[in-house]
């Protein structure tokens, strides 16, 4: 019996790649009634052109039907769009949930003047000491800043995300000049035209297999609950035991941690008022039933 992962998934067929090879299977009946479907990225086990077990998931993304996922890059624009750190730490949310490695690239940094850069390094300096992986140069797609990126993200099954004209397609085409994507066609281009059978694939870019989508939009809602959130900032994680309730929020609670650290420049004011608005949010948000229905 081999082990693999699922590289392609069309009508009913799972291509597995296995020792540098793709091996076309089909699934045993026995998995509907299991009520399990593998999707692509799954690890599994296969045999004589049948696909018999799925390995257990360490995350699961839905749009696109992916799982585990190694490293999402976030791309984010400098510029034109506006940078917004309450955008890039919704998305950052998102990841942290999923037990995704996040990646922020900046993109459009020929755009800024040179005060516009010293201000936007600043806020970059805050990201990189709350130990997140940044790639941000004065020249937003400088060869170096690329071949690392390149080596980075090496072996790895990788999501792209951004808002709408960040760059993400830009990027694509420096790491992989011969698929020639043009901004926003990255989705036709990847094989999910809207007139064509839908399938999902990784596509291997640069030595990464590369999820055929866009990027997620899980950072549009806020499946986690209030006591979950914050342990998804991890400089809040880290100072939490230092404050004097068990399960402080970081709100109203006297002798917190973290609303010390705000307050002495050591946690971003910017994350922690993206915390509060996020908070918020989901305490005010109504429950979904539907949520896990088919």
């Amino acid at each position: 019996m081999k082990q693999g992962i699922i590289q392609q998934s069309l009508s009913g067929f799972y291509d597995i790649l296995a020792d540098g090879e793709i091996y076309r299977t089909r699934a045993r009946g026995n998995f509907r009634a299991r009520k399990i479907k593998p999707i692509v990225g799954d690890r599994v086990e296969f045999e004589n052109g049948y696909l018999l077990h799925v390995l257990p998931r360490k995350n699961e993304l839905v749009r696109p039907p992916v799982a585990n996922v190694d490293i999402a890059v976030v791309v984010t624009a400098a510029k034109k769009p506006t940078f917004s750190t309450n955008l890039l730490d919704r998305q950052l949310i998102a990841l942290e949930a999923q037990k995704i490695i996040p990646v922020i690239y900046f993109s459009k940094t020929d755009l800024l003047d040179d005060d516009e850069y010293a201000k936007l390094a600043e806020i970059v300096d805050g990201y990189r000491k709350i130990g997140y992986q940044i790639f941000f140069s004065r020249e937003a797609f400088a060869e170096d800043q690329l071949h690392q990126l390149k080596e980075l993200l090496k072996d790895q099954i990788v999501t792209m995300m951004g808002q709408t004209g960040a760059g993400k397609s830009t990027l694509l085409n420096h790491f992989a000049p011969g698929l020639d994507l043009a901004t926003g066609e990255i989705s036709t281009a990847l094989k999910r035209g809207r007139h064509t059978t839908r399938k999902v694939s990784l596509l291997n870019v640069a030595c990464a297999w590369i999820a055929d989508t866009p990027g997620f939009s899980s950072y549009e809602t806020f499946d986690m609950t209030v006591e979950e959130l914050p342990n998804f900032f991890p400089e809040m994680k880290e100072l939490a035991p230092n404050c004097k309730f068990r399960g402080c929020l970081h709100l109203k609670e006297p002798q917190c941690a973290v609303k010390d650290a705000v307050k002495n420049g050591i946690i971003m004011k910017s994350r922690y008022d993206d915390y509060v608005q996020f908070h918020n949010l989901i305490a005010n948000q109504k429950p979904d039933y539907g949520k896990n229905k088919k």
